[in-house]
């Protein structure tokens, strides 16, 4: 198949729902290297957790953006955008096809959209918002938010968080708003096709489970409790606050039991893919397939090669 040299495919969808396998198997037929746009995946030392590519897989296909940082380092979505788009110019020149695979959504909207990078922040002022947090609340937090940049408060709602910290952050940092800094757009050269995986909710819910399941087996408790007794602590270092590696360090502070930690690490990655599914709703511009139990892997392999077959000899 042609290369078209400004042409990317993206491929996203929730948590647990074959992105990995699909995209390592669509690489090999159309010569590709794989950008993963993962915000928990780009660390070290949490594999298991974070269901990187194994081996094998790596070995088969090229992957960027896979155990590259220390768990100390800051990272986000605005350096991810920069840094994904010159690994694709770099992809481009090897006359092979980007396929930037992922489930956060802000990730890959700062790429193939552009965000602004915002300065790292000072831990006292991280320090001083999960200090508000811990006392005042959620909601605290957002009305704090609509005084300083109601135009962001307007597109989130205080269980956002992290996102509303984030603005927050940016503020007494720059002091400038986050949504003037995110008007500031980068210029995009290169097209792409967004292809969605939606996996029936049922069928999702048992993938999730099977695979919590997998990593206990694994050896995820061993891989957090390492962490652990390097006095490593998921509420201090933004790369362990997610599922999966959180609820393993409450079950080792006792604040868990063993069976509570593993209902806890399934319901919340449920709950996750959820709201992966939510944020991806909103584009208009990916192309859903569909999958249910008795879908055949070839067929959604097929689906996604003849829409990238369309979409590069479109003119």
């Amino acid at each position: 198949m042609s290369i078209n040299k400004n042409k990317v495919l993206v491929i996203v969808g929730p948590t647990a729902s074959g992105k990995t396998k699909y995209s390592v198997e669509i690489a090999k037929k159309i010569n590709g290297e794989i950008i993963s746009a993962d915000s928990r995946q780009i660390y070290k030392n949490i594999s298991i957790a974070t269901a990187v590519p194994d081996k094998k897989q790596r070995k088969i296909v090229k992957h960027h953006f896979i155990e590259e940082l220390e768990l100390e380092e800051e990272y986000n979505a605005g350096k991810f955008g920069i840094e994904a788009r010159n690994r694709i110019e770099e992809i481009f020149k090897k006359d092979k096809v980007p396929i930037v695979v992922g489930g956060s959504g802000l990730y890959i909207k700062s790429l193939i959209d552009g965000l602004f990078v915002a300065e790292p922040v000072s831990y006292e002022i991280r320090q001083k918002l999960n200090n508000l947090l811990e006392k005042k609340g959620k909601e605290y937090l957002y009305n704090e938010l609509k005084k300083i940049d109601p135009e962001t408060a307007l597109k989130l709602k205080p269980h956002f968080f992290r996102r509303v910290i984030r603005a927050l952050e940016v503020y007494y940092q720059t002091g400038e708003k986050i949504s003037n800094l995110q008007k500031c757009k980068p210029e995009i050269n290169f097209k792409f096709l967004q292809v969605g995986l939606n996996v029936e909710r049922s069928f999702l819910y048992e993938r999730i489970n099977n695979r919590v399941d997998d990593m206990i087996k694994k050896g995820l408790i061993a891989e957090i409790e390492n962490l652990y007794n390097k006095g490593y602590d998921y509420k201090k270092y933004n790369s362990l606050n997610t599922v999966g590696i959180k609820e393993v360090f409450q079950y080792l502070n006792n604040e868990l039991t063993y069976n509570e930690m593993i209902d806890k690490i399934k319901q919340n990655s449920r709950r996750y893919a959820k709201r992966q599914m939510t944020w991806f709703r909103k584009d208009k511009r990916i192309n859903w397939i569909f999958i249910e139990k008795s879908t055949k892997e070839d067929s959604i392999l097929s689906n996604i090669e003849i829409q990238w077959g369309k979409f590069v000899n479109e003119k």
